[in-house]
């Protein structure tokens, strides 16, 4: 894990230096935009073509929620922005619950929260489309990977696709996460919000699970890469073991930054893929921890035969000295 953390400082201060200490210099101001946001009482969401959300496999509208899944096998469920988010920087939350009967790591198997250019598709990720074109933020509440112990479920992580690049669940998405957390939210009695913002090309998670009404770092990421005109999403998925997954509300703030003329021309490209830079170099950390924890067990394992080898080497030398020292004394 130090290894990783050492990289990701490297990546943050090779590609933000000036940014970052620029960062308290900037004023921002929020907006809330109505018709990217999902909340109370739900009568933007339905079929007709003057709804602003639209509901997607076993999802259904109450009063209190949207029921992406229900606490039964086999369900997926989702709901999805009709309308596409040309916004340049902005901020989501997600009031969002998950809770069921199953008992710890008898339960699944999470939700998905989206920005993509694809938008209601069935599939395997959380219930939407492998393969998809944007970003995907999962509560991910079942490990399928087991022997990776370090890791405690239930975990958020993020991830950006570019229409070719696939979540591997049988590892639960690490060889293409951008980083993550771990974020105990099942069958809590207060609320629990995921916080999202991307802000001049940086994508910051937040999390408050905790019942305090206080955000805690999940992730923070600069050079990541994001096309407008997406769509916002939300679904959930689950297999054998199931779960109700609830989203009560997704606000989205459009957020005014000031940015100096110098960063006007650095990102006055038009993004048309996604895509995070120095990706690799992130793989490359990655890398280096699973070499690391291969090395510690060799370590480990040529120590105690060197040890083995010493004691026996000791006590034949030791035989021998007594042997000489018995024939000396008679």
């Amino acid at each position: 894990m130090a290894l990783k953390t050492y990289w990701t400082f490297v990546i943050i201060l090779i590609t933000t230096c000036r940014s970052f200490a620029d960062d308290d210099n900037h004023e921002m101001e929020e907006f809330l935009k109505r018709e990217h946001s999902l909340s109370k009482p739900y009568q933007g969401v339905g079929s007709s073509s003057s709804s602003h959300w639209e509901l997607m496999g076993d999802a259904m509208v109450t009063t209190e929620q949207v029921r992406l899944t229900t606490d039964m096998q086999s369900k997926q469920g989702a709901v999805w922005s009709r309308i596409p988010c040309h916004l340049r920087d902005w901020e989501l939350q997600v009031h969002f619950k998950i809770h069921g009967q199953g008992k710890k790591n008898l339960n699944g198997d999470g939700l998905a929260i989206w920005y993509t250019k694809e938008r209601m598709q069935k599939g395997p990720v959380f219930g939407n489309q492998d393969l998809f074109t944007g970003l995907g933020v999962f509560v991910d509440t079942y490990p399928n990977e087991e022997k990776h112990l370090e890791r405690i479920f239930p975990f958020v992580l993020a991830m950006v696709g570019n229409g070719s690049i696939s979540y591997d669940h049988e590892r639960d998405g690490r060889p293409t996460e951008l980083g993550g957390c771990n974020a105990m939210v099942r069958n809590l009695n207060h609320d629990t919000f995921i916080f999202i913002r991307y802000v001049r090309r940086r994508l910051t998670i937040m999390i408050d699970i905790d019942g305090q009404h206080e955000w805690r770092d999940c992730l923070d990421i600069p050079g990541v890469r994001l096309p407008q005109g997406y769509y916002f999403g939300a679904s959930a998925v689950t297999g054998d073991l199931s779960d109700n997954h609830d989203v009560i509300s997704l606000k989205l703030y459009q957020l005014t930054v000031l940015r100096s003329e110098t960063e006007e021309k650095e990102e006055e490209d038009e993004i048309t893929l996604p895509s995070v830079d120095n990706m690799d170099l992130l793989k490359m950390g990655e890398n280096e921890e699973g070499w690391s924890s291969i090395a510690m067990f060799f370590t480990i394992l040529f120590s105690m035969l060197g040890c083995f080898l010493l004691i026996v080497v000791g006590l034949i030398v030791y035989s021998h000295w007594n042997e000489n020292r018995r024939k000396r004394f008679y």
